[in-house]
């Protein structure tokens, strides 16, 4: 790596390297009382000597023009947290077992986004590790890790990451990691991890120290100030992150990348910098195949758009759009930012084509036009989630969305987004319907700590029920670690939950297996409003003749009837027959009679169906 400590291939010592271009010397000091080692400074601000005869498993600091010392800002592990001591790791120990693995391509794929503390009760890699062949039996094909890089405290959400390059030490050794990855591959799961390039968290935040440059001195996020990628000495900036990148990529095998809220990421060079991420990502995966997924409130698609016609060739994003209108649907509410969305089956049709509901038009919550076109892009770079930790966690009491609305409705909504031609996302249990909520949470100092709460407060104050002063008694302490312990799993009801689980998991097998669904709408797919709350998708086959219907009603049973929709019509000499339904008795329902009859059409209330056509009867 171009900073941090690296060892020699001969094993007789360390290479260390930092960028400092405002101090005048840089020594480095090592735990146990070995004797501090000089840095030489380099054109460029950079720092650096081989020391001999330092292992892996030393511990070290940096003390610059001799005050207090700091940790390596590119530390490979924190064993003590971010604030103690750095350690020498040896990347090239672990030995791996997945030399066969390909990689990951984007289409087909069924993520499972995870964070790792709350996902199992001890929540540690070895604990999530053992979860591997369930998530695998379930359906899943990604596990998508919340990030990873060392916070301070006993536990958090993990994005106030100080420590970009170490996995924190709260859930073990980076070996352990490595292992997850290893073992994951053996079970044909593609890990993703999330990474944070926008802020780092305010607790812990040595690079300052090195350099002020580090930072934007114009450019604020909603987290502190911005990453310098654009401005005075911006180039070892630039540098460290997108070695970051590729550091992840290349020493823990990873198979992709999420970018977390990059319109915070400035930088109004060319290349961006999110373009050049994905460059040296890719290039550190060498033949394997990895992905890259953006997360862009804004829904800014010239992030997915090749870097050859000026875009950032990330693969894929998060479309929220669709959350919304799925919650206003689930649940009835539409203010804050729901306020522009009606949960309406044109806007379902509308996703299920298109992906973002809006695409330049007028967003009256913001006051501002949102989003750019998404023609010509493939569906799958549509990440299509009902749950997610943001969503759950910015929330009165952390609750997930099947507790919030008419299980029909839940249900129903569960098979459009799993049955998508988009790429489908669950977040943690929502597969078996758990119980216990997400919550924001963070061990903090004192001071730090009343801040989030109060932030937390104003956040949700949006929400014009949630400004109510008999709310605030409601909101969960993030500094409390009751708030940590009651989001974590607990897995006994993957059985007390078994229709909810079942109904998962079929849909699932149905997404992969079936000839036509699994192709995404690869052949086509077109939609239509039936009622004002029922609608009709048809996913097209090579000839039309194995189509697939997918029916969703949300409101009451609908008898319709006229029935004038060509896409309720069977290929030629066929029938419709249900192929997989929402009421099925495994499931808790309560059957599915035959929808299309000599009556007509007759929808059942609060369900989905899909429909297959057979040979007609001859009867």
């Amino acid at each position: 790596m171009p900073v941090g400590a690296e060892l020699r291939s001969d094993g007789e010592g360390t290479l260390f390297r930092v960028w400092a271009p405002q101090r005048r010397t840089v020594n480095v000091v090592f735990e146990g009382g070995r004797k501090a080692v000089e840095l030489e400074r380099e054109t460029g601000g950079h720092f650096s000597r081989c020391v001999s005869g330092v292992r892996a498993g030393t511990r070290y600091k940096y003390v610059l023009d001799r005050e207090d010392p700091f940790p390596d800002p590119a530390s490979r592990f924190q064993p003590a947290g971010p604030h103690g001591y750095s350690e020498v790791i040896d990347p090239n120990a672990f030995p791996w077992s997945d030399g066969d693995w390909k990689g990951v391509r984007l289409p087909g794929q069924i993520i499972y986004e995870l964070h790792l503390g709350t996902f199992t009760e001890t929540g540690t890699w070895n604990s999530a590790a053992e979860k591997l062949p369930y998530l695998r039996d379930t359906g899943i094909s990604i596990v998508e890790l919340m990030p990873v890089a060392d916070f301070p405290g006993k536990f958090g959400w993990s994005y106030d990451g100080v420590q970009p390059y170490a996995p924190a030490s709260i859930y073990g050794r980076p070996e352990k990691m490595r292992e997850f990855v290893d073992r994951a591959h053996s079970c044909g799961l593609g890990v993703v991890l999330d990474v944070v390039y926008n802020h780092v968290g305010p607790d812990g935040n040595y690079l300052p120290h090195f350099s002020p440059f580090y930072f934007s001195k114009e450019r604020k996020t909603d987290w502190g100030p911005a990453i310098n990628f654009d401005s005075e000495q911006c180039g070892p900036v630039r540098e460290f992150f997108m070695e970051n990148a590729a550091y992840w990529i290349r020493e823990f095998h990873l198979d992709g990348l999420r970018l977390d809220a990059t319109q915070d990421i400035y930088d109004t060079s060319k290349p961006h910098i999110i373009g050049e991420i994905g460059r040296v990502a890719r290039k550190a995966a060498g033949p394997r195949s990895i992905i890259l997924i953006g997360e862009n409130e804004p829904q800014n698609t010239d992030l997915i758009r090749p870097l050859d016609e000026g875009g950032c060739g990330l693969d894929a994003l998060w479309n929220d759009d669709y959350h919304h209108t799925a919650m206003v649907a689930l649940t009835g509410t539409a203010e804050a930012y729901y306020t522009d969305y009606r949960g309406t089956p044109q806007e379902f049709v509308s996703a299920m084509k298109y992906g973002y509901l809006y695409q330049g038009q007028w967003y009256k919550w913001q006051g501002k036009r949102r989003g750019n076109s998404t023609f010509g892009l493939p569906r799958q770079s549509m990440i299509t989630f009902m749950q997610n930790h943001d969503q759950v966690a910015n929330s009165a009491r952390g609750r997930r969305a099947h507790e919030l609305s008419a299980p029909g409705t839940f249900k129903a909504l569960t098979a459009l987004t799993l049955l998508g031609p988009g790429t489908p996302m669950l977040f943690q249990g929502q597969e078996f319907g758990a119980s216990s909520p997400f919550l924001f949470c963070a061990d903090l100092k004192p001071a730090l700590a009343k801040k989030v709460r109060e932030g937390r407060i104003e956040f949700l104050e949006q929400w014009r029920s949630l400004k109510l002063p008999e709310m605030k008694a409601c909101f969960a302490d993030p500094g409390d670690v009751e708030t940590f312990k009651a989001s974590q799993l607990d897995f006994s009801e993957v059985e007390k939950h078994q229709e909810t689980y079942l109904m998962h998991r079929d849909l699932l097998h149905l997404r992969r297996e079936d000839p036509v669904m699994s192709r995404q709408g690869e052949d086509g797919l077109d939609g239509a409003v039936l009622s004002a709350s029922a609608f009709v998708l048809r996913y097209f086959s090579p000839g039309h003749r194995n189509d697939r219907l997918l029916i969703v009603n949300l409101g009451i049973d609908l008898d319709l009837d006229p029935a004038p929709e060509p896409l309720l019509g069977p290929p030629a000499s066929t029938e419709w027959q249900t192929l997989w339904s929402t009421e099925d008795p495994r499931y808790g329902g309560c059957g599915t009679a035959p929808l299309d009859s000599e009556e007509n059409w007759k929808i059942p209330a609060r369900a989905a169906v899909v429909l297959h056509p057979v040979p007609l009867s001859l009867e």
